[in-house]
């Protein structure tokens, strides 16, 4: 026959089911970007599958545009998370973070490895390299910091988007930070480009000196 008495270890307080829930909805959060990212790639896997292996170009370029509704479905659930009161913390800023990112910087990927796959496997041309020298470097770079800060700035927009939400007596520090991270991305860029365009590099004069390909930021 059990007890009728409940020991104080038996009993689960209410705060700390609260803690615990809002240790899940950030878990879910941090495992949702993990998600998006892994699916980011396979889509862009099987699109290029579709439309070079299986001769379906059509079939292969709607599985690429799905590509944003990634990003729809994660903004969608950081809100809704930061809509049932959670208090927002690093995981939302990732969130943020992420969505800015792939939308600087998602598409020109999908076209480079495009390119690449087609070149590697399927007898296309080679992707078109970056100009190293010059005016045309620099325009180059300042293309290259465009996407970037435009990642950057999409990223802040979103983040002081979550800051106003949450008010000022709310726990906004981890957005801020990640607001920071965001405004350091976009003086490093303008840095980069900023020094071709003041000190472009010049095309060596020996016609037979070694010249290596610069690796191309993205």
């Amino acid at each position: 026959m059990q007890s009728g008495f409940v020991s104080a270890d038996d009993v689960t307080a209410p705060g700390d089911r609260e803690a615990g829930g809002e240790r899940e909805e950030r878990v879910v959060i941090a495992l949702l970007v993990v998600a998006c990212e892994v699916a980011f790639w396979v889509l862009l896997a099987v699109g290029l599958a579709l439309r070079y292996v299986a001769r379906k170009p059509k079939l292969g370029a709607a599985v690429l545009l799905c590509e944003p509704l990634l990003e729809v479905v994660l903004l969608v659930v950081t809100a809704i998370d930061l809509k049932s009161g959670a208090e927002p913390d690093w995981k939302h800023g990732l969130a943020a973070v992420y969505i800015g990112f792939t939308v600087g910087l998602g598409h020109h990927t999908i076209k480079k490895v495009d390119a690449w796959v087609a070149h590697r496997w399927f007898g296309g041309p080679p992707p078109v390299k970056p100009p190293k020298y010059g005016t045309a470097r620099a325009i180059h770079e300042w293309r290259t910091a465009a996407r970037w800060i435009l990642a950057a700035v999409v990223a802040l927009a979103l983040l002081q988007a979550a800051v106003w939400y949450v008010g000022p007596d709310g726990a906004i520090n981890s957005l801020q930070s990640w607001q920071q991270k965001m405004l350091l991305v976009i003086g490093i860029n303008v840095i980069i480009a900023g020094g071709y365009t003041l000190f472009p590099k010049q095309a060596p004069k020996d016609a037979d000196a070694v010249d290596r390909e610069p690796a191309d930021r993205l």
